[in-house]
């Protein structure tokens, strides 16, 4: 699970638009079989500063309106729930996502 839409940006680039009002984000889908409601989150995207997202949770969106409703009772529960995520431009895990990038990795190499 990579980050979508950061493929051939530098590390400052992404600064840059984080600074500018970027920020990453996950869509929430819904999908129920009868009585088992499934409610899952999206791969995270990068969202440029100006971006729109209504694009980019369309698919999620969809998903969910035609696969969301049919448990009981969760999908119905669940469904406006994903589809007012979405609609709002997705939720919103900047802070998550640079807290990973910056935290310090373990190296083998060093024994600690």
């Amino acid at each position: 699970m990579g980050i979508q839409g950061m493929e051939g940006l530098s590390t400052a680039q992404v600064q840059d638009e984080l600074r500018r009002g970027g920020r990453f984000v996950v869509f929430e889908y819904c999908v129920s079989f009868f009585v088992t409601t499934k409610r899952r989150s999206s791969d995270v995207y990068f969202v440029r500063a100006g971006q729109g997202t209504f694009g980019l949770s369309l698919g999620y969106t969809l998903l969910s309106l035609c696969l969301g409703w049919w448990g009981i009772p969760w999908g119905f529960i669940y469904t406006p729930a994903c589809l007012s995520t979405n609609l709002h431009g997705g939720k919103d895990v900047t802070e998550l996502v640079v807290a990973s990038l910056t935290a310090p990795r373990y190296d083998p190499s060093l024994g600690y």
